[in-house]
């Protein structure tokens, strides 16, 4: 009996439709003899460090270790998995099957943690027979028939579960210690906060504390942009002033800052007479934007529709799996493979077919031109995410999975375009000694930029708003009609959103100054993975350290004095980088997974070390005051047990404190809601 193992039911279920279903019972589909089963994510779970340490230690009234600067760090000799209580059920389904089972499929999504998820399964049952990989982008009916057809060893993917299980513990023992160690270190400052680290959660938030504290205390620098709107015999353009060499009245960043010589400048060249110095044009070529991936889509609609990264990840998700119209979202690639070139003609027409308002785009598509996207050498384990050829109900979408499939779609057209062809234009005027330039751009061929034009939402891909430079020729008489001048101020960098973020968290190595680690980041694929940079920055705001306010993310003051808290080392992103380049030597089978532990053991010792020398306080934490995992109803920001006047009493106060008042009563420990009251 083949048994498959699906990462969730929905993916069993597709499967099962293509194997054919003769039976369903519960918890498995019986496929003529194949039987089909999953899992609900990870059925395992990594046990509590109080696991770990001595019988001994006392216990609060929740039953739960105290924590002590003793036991630190926390080291597991042998790692404990223990199954999740939600998925004891299911988990009994499966080991029955596997006793019957002569060969499993491991039928896990596309990626290190799909691939752990069923073999610590595997392991935890003990299983000895043959073991085949399911591996597909997709779950309409052609992906899943071309995936059952091309099953292949388990063993060849063996180093993609040992990336994902050393990424687990070596979490685990960061997350763990550090989180323990600065909390001490903070209680013996005075201050009582939980302080909680972690590997990609601690620089992202350095990254959102560094940029509101940038803007907190840039300063605004004025000056002045001096423009001339000129006239030849073809036309009008607008151009700039350049200030010659050793320019007098200019800042150290070569702004003009000369109010007089500002207004002097317009007084003499308004109506002068002169002449183009200099006139060019540039054949030039601008390939196709490439196909999303899930931090490209992310950062799009984000901008596009304020749409935060969980609710993109959400839609995608659905996309992929309910309505099966798009493939795997958790990528980090935005290739495609040469080999699905062949279907191009089938998705096109599956998309016309489909959505009758893009009929007109697809009838122009020329679906035998091969854009710069199919390249088998830059498609990592996944492919960017395309429409598939399963025909399904677009009506069912509700408006926010409308607009990101749409994104999708224009994407995915827009390869069946020609490149985009145009002129630029380069010119320059003289006027009494002062020099004018511009640019400008003349499109020859529209190319890839009419699907564009098409999709509102869009506008980075259009056209840029570049004038249009009428011809002319270097000694051409040219008049200046107006020269003018306006003030402005430089201004302080913007504010994180969650989809600037994500790309800030993809693009690390721009935010940092060190030439040699600016290099190993560049080389890397920044921090966090497609498929946890969603669930980070929203781990950050339900501990209370980021907060949204309109579209901006922004550190609060306990987020920013975390940062200060915490060493260099912890915070800095190059560390994570580090990290994530063993991971992937890991899954190349060139690092030995027991090596990687142990490095990351010896680095927990020495900070752990560091981290019980000496005594922090938190700002804007109050002593006797401890973030908890109770959450404010008004403003789900985490609650804080706080003592009251009268002795051994206390109350609850929500962290978000002066902007949210709330409060609540306090019963053994625990906050009483209104609704709980109601209902006593």
């Amino acid at each position: 009996m083949r048994l498959f193992i699906a990462e969730k039911p929905s993916v069993a279920k597709a499967i099962a439709a293509e194997l054919g279903i003769s039976n369903r019972a519960e918890g498995f589909i019986d496929c003529h003899g194949d039987i089909v089963t999953w899992c609900f994510g990870h059925m395992f779970e990594q046990v509590e460090p109080d696991h770990y340490t001595p019988d001994d230690v006392p216990v609060n009234a929740k039953g739960r270790k105290i924590w002590r600067v003793e036991d630190l760090p926390i080291i597991p000799e042998h790692w404990v998995l223990k199954p999740k209580k939600e998925a004891s059920k299911q988990l009994k389904v499966i080991a029955q099957l596997l006793k019957k089972a002569t060969t499993v499929v491991n039928a896990g999504d596309p990626d290190r943690e799909g691939q752990l998820l069923v073999d610590e399964l595997l392991d935890y049952f003990k299983y000895k027979n043959k073991v085949l990989r399911y591996w597909s982008n997709a779950i309409d009916p052609t992906s899943i028939q071309r995936a059952l057809s091309n099953l292949s060893d388990n063993v060849d993917y063996k180093g993609l579960a040992e990336a994902a299980e050393g990424r687990s513990k070596a979490d685990w023992l960061i997350g763990m210690n550090l989180s323990r160690a600065y909390t001490l270190r903070a209680h013996r400052g005075g201050s009582r906060s939980l302080l909680t680290v972690g590997r990609v959660q601690t620089p992202t938030l350095a990254l959102v504390a560094n940029r509101d504290r940038e803007i907190e205390c840039f300063k605004p620098i004025p000056f002045f942009t001096i423009k001339a709107e000129i006239q030849h015999a073809a036309g009008q353009f607008w151009a700039s002033w350049k200030p010659k060499d050793l320019q007098e009245g200019l800042d150290t960043d070569g702004r003009l800052i000369d109010a007089a010589l500002a207004q002097k400048l317009v007084s003499d060249l308004s109506g002068s007479q002169g002449q183009i110095t200099d006139f060019q044009q540039i054949p030039q070529k601008q390939q196709h934007p490439l196909m999303y991936s899930l931090s490209a889509i992310t950062a799009k609609a984000s901008k596009a529709y304020g749409y935060t990264a969980e609710e993109v990840l959400k839609i995608c998700q659905s996309l992929y799996e309910t309505h099966k119209l798009t493939t795997y979202p958790r990528t980090d690639c935005p290739y495609l493979p040469e080999s699905q070139f062949a279907d191009a003609n089938t998705v096109l027409k599956t998309i016309k077919a489909l959505n009758p308002s893009f009929a007109h785009l697809v009838d122009q598509a020329d679906p035998t031109f091969q854009s710069r996207v199919w390249n088998d050498k830059k498609v990592t384990a996944h492919h960017g995410i395309i429409p598939t050829m399963y025909s399904g109900d677009v009506t069912q979408l509700n408006p926010q999975e409308k607009n990101i499939y749409d994104l999708i779609l224009h994407a995915y057209i827009a390869q069946f375009y020609p490149v985009h062809e145009f002129l630029k234009t380069e010119v320059s005027a003289e006027f009494n000694g002062e020099i004018f330039s511009t640019t400008g751009k003349t499109v020859t061929i529209q190319g890839w930029c009419a699907v564009y034009q098409a999709d509102d939402s869009s506008d980075e891909e259009k056209e840029d708003d570049v004038q249009v430079i009428p011809n002319m020729r270097t000694e051409d008489p040219v008049k200046n009609i107006q020269t003018v001048k306006k003030q402005t101020q430089t201004k302080a960098p913007p504010r994180f959103t969650e989809g600037t973020l994500i790309t800030a968290m993809v693009n690390i190595h721009r935010f940092v100054t060190d030439p040699q680690h600016k290099k190993l980041l560049r080389d890397g694929d920044g921090i966090g993975t497609e498929a946890t940079r969603a669930s980070i920055i929203s781990e950050l705001k339900k501990r209370g350290y980021l907060e949204i306010k309109g579209k901006s993310i922004i550190s609060t003051s306990l987020g920013q004095s975390i940062i200060d808290a915490l060493p260099e080392i912890v915070k800095n992103p190059v560390l994570t980088a580090l990290f994530e380049r063993m991971l992937k030597g890991i899954e190349s089978r060139q690092i030995q997974l027991d090596a990687f532990i142990k490095k990351q053991a010896a680095f927990i010792q020495d900070q752990v070390l560091k981290a019980n020398s000496g005594a922090i306080r938190l700002a804007g934490s109050q002593p006797g005051a401890v973030l908890s995992d109770h959450v404010c109803k008004i403003c789900s920001k985490p609650l804080q047990r706080r003592p009251s006047k009268h002795k051994n009493q206390f109350w609850w106060g929500c962290s978000g404190f002066p902007e949210c008042k709330q409060t609540y009563r306090d019963l053994k420990g625990v906050p009483v809601y209104l609704t709980e009251l109601q209902g006593a």
